[in-house]
């Protein structure tokens, strides 16, 4: 599956017992790294609380597809991750979102010039 940065994706995640895993969304941020990897920021559709790293991601922050349900997107904890764990596109940010959730990113890690 072709994924680029904005894109928003399913990804299977394995537990270290490598038997059990779950599905997670994950924000693609950085798509061209080495050996069919991308930097991906995880989301979470538990919003009841939301701390001063997190944003919420709505409905409207799409140009195509949407989540299932109302989530946030966990800036504090970008990680890599395995194009081959890829299962489902759920859509693409605009581009002004995109551009947004990647300035709170930069505010949060402190690299903004």
């Amino acid at each position: 599956m072709e994924i680029k940065a904005a894109d928003i994706v399913l990804c299977e995640f394995y537990f270290s017992d490598l038997k059990t895993s779950k599905n997670r969304p994950v924000l693609v941020f950085k798509d061209n790294l080495p050996f069919d990897d991308f930097v991906g920021i995880p989301i979470s559709s538990q919003i009841i609380q939301l701390h001063a790293d997190e944003a919420l991601i709505e409905s409207t922050d799409f140009s195509d597809g949407m989540l299932p349900k109302s989530s946030k997107l966990m800036l504090r904890k970008p990680f890599i991750v395995s194009k081959k764990v890829v299962i489902k596109k759920y859509g693409t940010l605009s581009s002004d979102s995109f551009n947004r959730y990647q300035h709170l990113f930069c505010d949060y890690f402190q690299c903004c010039e």
